[in-house]
């Protein structure tokens, strides 16, 4: 029989979205709380990235707008079910549909300040039966991480927007010289700054804004030992059951048991270049945003546990480039809002137009990954033209006017006066890329993408230009003003995708489909209950959060009662 150090009810591992979830359920259920983050900071991948959570038939959104039935239609008709998805299954996706609003609720009801996202935000298939073009999207309200303390303050992961304004007003700001209403939205912010500044405010917003509110409210409400620098390298079984596990306490191994039960929620495996080579050959742990700690420890560990591994060659997608400074950045430059929109294309290093480029991101990367299997399309080119660089900035680095010597004494950015010219210049063949470009300008004429329906979608117009009356649609202009231009594309991520498989009450399945006594997970350390498509923003943060707090409900025994 094992002995411990000392023993919790419930024992967490990483600090991510789903573990402060499970926490705050535990603390209304009078249980005790351990959460052992193996990095020096609190928040885990969640912090660091947009933090949108997509919550279906949720309290924000209009009475009739979503419902239950129309979430469970929309899952179905975007999510394949079959072997190689064993990660979803239509139970797990009803359970989702049915338990992500209850959490959101319980979130709320201890202080959490959440929001819609958007009115506006649309589900990457909208055009599917059940899909919602308005919004099914929730985040956090900003959020003055000063609130935590000067202690936590400095423990929270850091987030990559750091300012008071809201993700999806955000989104808005680069359309400001075409509506008074943004100019005015602009100046709010500066002034907000200006005033944080002048009070001693620190503002976070996104990922870090959700996660420091969620912190907020368990160290308000004692809900757990957050342990930081404290990476659990075994998990302990006897006869079949997880017990506890192997951490490490003022330099020495420490056993902690776990009266009711282990959480793992100990993100991916973004940051292992070796595990990435071997399920999703042809990406780089280089062009990830996934945090430096995403390496896949307990992927191990739970294999080799018994656990079974599934869905491992998925990402959560991210086209990016290699612009200037990409290596120090700490979000990559992604590419997302420069191929969406008009006066821009995709091509292979044949010259040829092979993806709808606006949509999904983690469908564009999968798009790549594919067609590079036959074709060489790691790098793609992303093709524009004088209209695009007079309008719009590229990969997140600003406008054109301000940049474009510094983009192309580097190399990252080409230029030339004819189409037939960057072709020799990116060493695509001169006549093909002219073809496929001759092609997207006829279809920009003709009002239809015949070949991949770009702008077909409100997702897609969304990703364009609300202000663009040049085309048929918000992200179709035509490419033929020079000079013209390109840049290199890669696939990206924001972190991978594929783990432990889990059955609908969070608990982790052997290989003959029975669970694991004792051991649960959440987050990217599962095969994702959405399988092998993103079908909206938050996909990964809704999830995770949802399948952690059903973790700790039953655990707790409290399946009846929430």
């Amino acid at each position: 029989m094992t002995e411990f150090d000392e023993t919790f009810d419930w024992v967490v591992v990483g600090s991510g979205a789903g573990s402060m979830a499970s926490a705050l359920l535990m603390k209304q259920a009078g249980k005790s709380v351990v959460i052992l983050e193996k990095s020096p900071w609190v928040g885990g991948t969640t912090a660091k990235s947009g933090g949108v959570m997509w919550i279906p038939n949720n309290r924000f959104m209009v009475p009739g707008e979503d419902s239950f039935e129309q979430a469970c239609e929309y899952l179905d008709a975007v999510v394949p079910d079959g072997e190689n998805s064993p990660g979803t299954s239509p139970e797990r996706r009803r359970t989702y549909a049915s338990e992500a609003p209850k959490m959101l609720d319980f979130i709320v009801s201890q202080g959490v300040a959440m929001e819609r996202g958007s009115s506006f935000w649309p589900d990457y298939y909208d055009e599917l039966p059940g899909g919602v073009k308005t919004s099914r999207t929730v985040t956090a309200v900003p959020f003055d991480k000063n609130e935590l303390g000067k202690l936590w303050a400095a423990r929270l992961r850091q987030g990559f927007a750091e300012v008071p304004v809201k993700l999806d007003d955000g989104m808005k700001l680069p359309f400001a010289r075409h509506s008074w209403a943004i100019r005015m939205l602009l100046v709010r912010i500066g002034l907000k700054i200006i005033a944080g500044k002048l009070t001693g405010k620190h503002w976070v917003t996104a990922g870090a804004a959700l996660q420091g509110r969620m912190l907020k409210a368990v160290l308000g409400k004692e809900a757990a030992d957050i342990r930081l620098e404290a990476p659990v390298s075994e998990v302990i079984m006897e006869a079949g059951k997880a017990l506890g596990v192997v951490t490490v306490k003022d330099g020495k191994l420490w056993r902690i048991g776990a009266r009711l039960g282990v959480l793992i929620n100990a993100g991916g495996f973004s940051q292992n270049q070796s595990m990435r080579d071997r399920y999703m050959p042809g990406t780089r742990a280089a062009w990830s945003n996934g945090i430096e700690s995403d390496t896949g420890d307990m992927h191990a560990e739970l294999e080799r546990k018994g656990a079974v591994l599934a869905q491992m060659d998925q990402m959560v997608g991210f086209q990016m480039s290699e612009a200037p400074g990409w290596d120090s950045d700490y979000v990559k430059p992604g590419t997302q809002s420069t191929t969406g929109k008009p006066h821009a294309i995709q091509v292979d290093q044949t010259g040829v137009r092979y993806l709808n480029e606006g949509g999904s991101y983690e469908e564009f990367c999968e798009n790549m990954l594919v067609r590079n299997r036959t074709v060489p399309a790691i790098p793609s080119w992303a093709i524009m033209d004088q209209q695009y660089m007079d309008e719009y900035a590229v990969a997140g680095k600003g406008m054109a006017k301000k940049n474009m010597a510094t983009w192309l004494a580097s190399g990252w950015m080409r230029q030339a006066d004819t189409i037939e010219a960057l072709g020799q210049q990116i060493g695509v063949p001169s006549a093909a890329l002219k073809a496929t470009v001759e092609r997207w300008n006829g279809f920009v004429r003709g009002g239809r993408d015949e070949d991949f329906h770009r702008g077909e979608r409100a997702y897609d117009n969304w990703l364009g230009d609300p202000y663009f009356k040049d085309g048929p649609n918000a992200c179709m202009g035509t490419i033929e003003k020079g000079p013209f231009y390109a840049i290199p594309i890669v696939p990206g991520d924001v972190g991978t995708y594929g783990g432990v498989v889990c059955d609908c009450d969070s608990r982790v399945l052997k290989a003959d489909g029975s669970p694991i006594e004792g051991l649960y997970a959440c987050g990217v350390s599962t095969a994702s209950p959405m399988g092998r498509v993103y079908p909206g923003a938050g996909a990964s943060v809704g999830p995770s959060m949802t399948f952690g707090w059903i973790a700790a409900k039953h655990a707790a025994g409290l399946d009846n009662q929430l």
